[in-house]
């Protein structure tokens, strides 16, 4: 590479720095210095980078947030499958301890010259995160699809699991088992989906003259045994979660408490990823539609090919509460 760069700029007569932001498709380099580049890398035999030869690579970037959290994986094999059927091929993105963010991956797949992206749980969730990145795919006319909630502004399509259908379910739910006070365990203040959930839970409490429990924290279950810990001290007796990793948080910090579930609290999470069904107890939660969404997720994308001007449309679907062992009937007082 280094070798090429230098033999281009010798050539052309430019520094090797803008022979460089030519091959990457950097901005700043005019018309005739670009054209000039790609004429020495043609005279010179060789061979042009994908994104320079008019074709788009038929890449599709997955870019989420961790794979920890099972709802991830279960996301992508869905997704996956459906691309492939398509001809496409997934690339998968996940942030990472050490550094590699949300904007780097975007920088990398623009490089690959991709297809389209989807994301799943990203900076456009929180409205205090980075979306400089989200403007720069917008600007290319890539198709982009979001899964969930995003903040105003963003423009993309978005496939997302109703949020107010998922708290009306839960607490219709618990309020069948005598739970008089229930708690609410969302994510960090900028986060839209549980800034959905907990409008909904304040309307609904509010209705019935009692009074809003709510903590935020981190998705992670040290975030969620905090938190439930918070809220128990407080007198509920039931706990209805953001996530079901936020949710096994929780039922290791009423543990922690003495508590036993579901006799003396009530859990129910969000996600229903597969293995909820063999926690101690099994765990009672929403469950999202990933095997609908991701249908839903790259024919939109698809949809797009070809057409910058697609609606930026939220499509909803139906969550589903599946009723195991983590509630149960409100403590006698």
């Amino acid at each position: 590479m280094t070798r090429r760069l230098a033999e281009v700029a010798k050539y052309v007569g430019v520094s090797e720095a803008t022979v460089s932001r030519v091959l990457n498709g950097r901005p700043g380099i005019s018309d005739g210095t670009r054209a000039a580049v790609l004429t020495a890398l043609d005279v010179l035999g060789y061979e042009r980078p994908s994104k320079l030869r008019g074709e788009r690579a038929r890449l599709v970037g997955l870019v989420l947030p961790e794979l920890q959290n099972p709802i991830f994986p279960a996301f992508a094999e869905v997704v996956g499958g459906a691309l492939a059927r398509r001809g496409y091929t997934p690339v998968l993105c996940t942030r990472t301890a050490d550094g590699i963010s949300e904007p780097d991956y975007v920088e990398m797949l623009l490089d690959q010259q991709v297809s389209g992206v989807i994301f799943a749980g990203g900076n456009y969730a929180q409205g205090e995160a980075e979306h400089g990145h989200y403007r720069l795919l917008a600007e290319r006319g890539l198709p982009v699809v979001l899964v969930n909630a995003a903040v105003e502004g963003i423009g993309f399509p978005r496939v997302s699991t109703d949020d107010v259908v998922a708290v009306q379910q839960s607490l219709a739910h618990l309020t069948s088992l005598g739970h008089e006070r229930v708690g609410m365990v969302l994510g960090p203040p900028d986060h839209v989906p549980s800034a959905r959930k907990l409008q909904a839970y304040e309307e609904i409490i509010a209705a019935r003259g009692g009074t809003s429990e709510v903590e935020r924290t981190l998705f992670s279950m040290e975030g969620g045994h905090a938190a439930a810990t918070r809220l128990i001290n407080r007198g509920v007796t039931a706990l209805v979660c953001a996530s079901d990793i936020l949710a096994l948080g929780a039922i290791r910090g009423a543990r922690r408490l003495g508590r036993t579930v579901p006799g003396g609290i009530s859990v129910i999470g969000y996600d229903d990823s597969a293995v909820m069904a063999c926690t101690d107890p099994p765990l009672t939660t929403v469950r999202q539609p990933i095997e609908a969404m991701g249908q839903a997720v790259v024919t939109l994308l698809m949809g797009q090919a070809g057409d910058t001007s697609a609606a930026a449309d939220e499509l909803f679907f139906e969550p589903e509460l599946v009723v195991r062992g983590s509630t149960g009937p409100a403590p006698a007082r």
